[in-house]
């Protein structure tokens, strides 16, 4: 129903098969075996605390669906599909880059970028006023030829080119928080235009040779591209002044007709590929902003495709901040509530300045 908050899930996104490493690192040699860090932990238990917590009852269910070949050929090279087919065939491979996959590998992402196809319609259309798709695997990372940092399908950018294919979309915004660089999103709408990509990350934590500031796109595009590098360390009082002095005003100037956030949880502070301080109430205060953003600029369309997050104890409390400020609940405490007093959650001057310079730029975005 219109005014909903939609949610997508679906338990074969837990069978997407990562092998074993130490961390992301593959074993092997010196490397003895461990479960991968990309496992179904931290997912699945963001869906049991929605449910034990009994907000999973105030969603919304939007079923996913496999995404069409045709729908991925809309961003990815045919030569990359057919390689993941085929590995997934075998049960094992490596899509390019630190992206391991097994068995049925292909199938599971198929089904991941198509529940956030789901829900983009499902928004778009106003059958609910916002969704997070809690899918797996993640996607922002994934280059038009090439898997990167665990992501096989760039899922975004999958629906951003289905939102314009089946409705007629024009003006898209991303607002990726996870803690590493959204380097696949940009590259694949570097000289758009049209579509305003905007990524807060941990400064050359992932990938290492992308997400600088002066990476601002090319041709047509230059100036959609916004990159906003905090420095390790950077909390709560980084995170929303970086919002209120430039993800916002850049929402403003380019006036979308969705906002979709690649959502990561890795900038918490209890994260193990990350160095970021972010709370609950960071991402509360967060959410609250793009709702507000999206209820003055593009009718409320606002649209969460999960991407990272590996604390398996804390990411889905910070999942289910977002869950509940979306479906206008009330609160659970937090049994982690102590990470809001540990030293450094105000606003540094280092990380000021980084938002000095950013907010420069927001008025080279093209309108």
């Amino acid at each position: 129903m219109a005014g909903a908050t939609g949610f997508v899930w679906h338990e074969r996104y837990m069978w997407h098969m990562t092998g074993f490493a130490a961390g992301p690192i593959p074993a092997g040699g010196l490397i003895e075996p461990d479960i991968h860090i990309e496992n179904p932990a931290a997912k699945r238990r963001m869906r049991n605390l929605l449910e034990v917590t009994g907000v999973l009852d105030a969603l919304t269910s939007i079923p996913p669906r496999q995404a069409t070949e045709p729908e991925v050929l809309r961003v990815h090279g045919a030569a990359y599909i057919a390689g993941l087919k085929a590995m997934s065939a075998a049960g094992f491979g490596d899509a390019g880059e630190l992206t391991p996959l097994g068995r049925d590998s292909w199938e599971i992402a198929l089904l991941s970028a198509g529940g956030c196809l789901a829900a983009a319609e499902a928004v778009w259309r106003g059958d609910v006023a916002h969704a997070y798709a809690l899918v797996r695997p993640p996607g922002h990372h994934a280059e038009r030829d090439r898997g990167r940092g665990f992501c096989l399908l760039a899922n975004v950018a999958i629906t951003i080119e289905h939102l314009r294919a089946a409705f007629g979309a024009r003006r898209i915004a991303t607002v990726d928080w996870d803690v590493h660089h959204g380097n696949g999103t940009q590259s694949i709408f570097y000289a758009d235009p049209e579509v305003l990509t905007i990524s807060l990350h941990q400064d050359r934590n992932y990938p290492r040779d992308s997400g600088d500031m002066e990476e601002r796109g090319e041709g047509a595009g230059w100036g959609a591209n916004l990159n906003i590098p905090l420095p390790p360390g950077s909390g709560h009082g980084a995170y929303l002044a970086a919002f209120d002095r430039v993800v916002l005003p850049a929402l403003a100037r380019f006036k979308p007709e969705m906002i979709i956030v690649p959502s990561g949880f890795d900038a918490c502070a209890m994260d193990p590929l990350g160095r970021m301080m972010l709370v609950t109430e960071s991402y509360r205060e967060l959410t609250r902003r793009l709702m507000s953003a999206a209820e003055v600029l593009c009718g409320g369309r606002l649209l969460f495709c999960h991407e990272g997050g590996y604390s398996p104890a804390y990411a889905p409390w910070c999942g289910l901040a977002v869950m509940e400020t979306l479906a206008g609940l009330p609160p659970t405490p937090d049994p982690f509530g102590h990470l809001a007093s540990m030293g450094g959650q105000g606003l540094k001057p280092a990380e000021s300045v980084v938002l000095d310079c950013a907010a420069a730029l927001v008025e080279k975005i093209p309108v």
